[in-house]
């Protein structure tokens, strides 16, 4: 399993669009995704989660892959965070 660690920057954080774009990039690498807020995990690959999770501007959030492609989801959900439109 890997992890990394990113600040999310745009204003309306993981909801609705940067969310669903986020479980859709997820869903197309076979690792188990996880996302970390304060210390609880949530599936990556869940929007209903993902909005349940509350994730903000400013929050900084673990990502966690484990399979076979884990290094190359990270570093594409890693990518999509770090460029997300502060204003969106």
């Amino acid at each position: 399993m890997q992890e990394i660690t990113v600040e999310i920057i745009n204003d309306s954080g993981l909801h609705t669009r940067p969310g669903k774009d986020f479980v859709q990039l997820a869903k197309k690498y076979e690792s188990k995704i996880l996302i970390v807020k304060e210390g609880i995990e949530y599936n990556g690959k869940s929007l209903l989660k993902i909005m349940k999770a509350g994730i903000s501007k400013g929050d900084n959030i673990a990502i966690k892959a484990e399979g076979e492609d884990e290094a190359e989801a990270l570093m594409a959900l890693k990518d999509y965070v770090e460029n997300l439109d502060p204003t969106a």
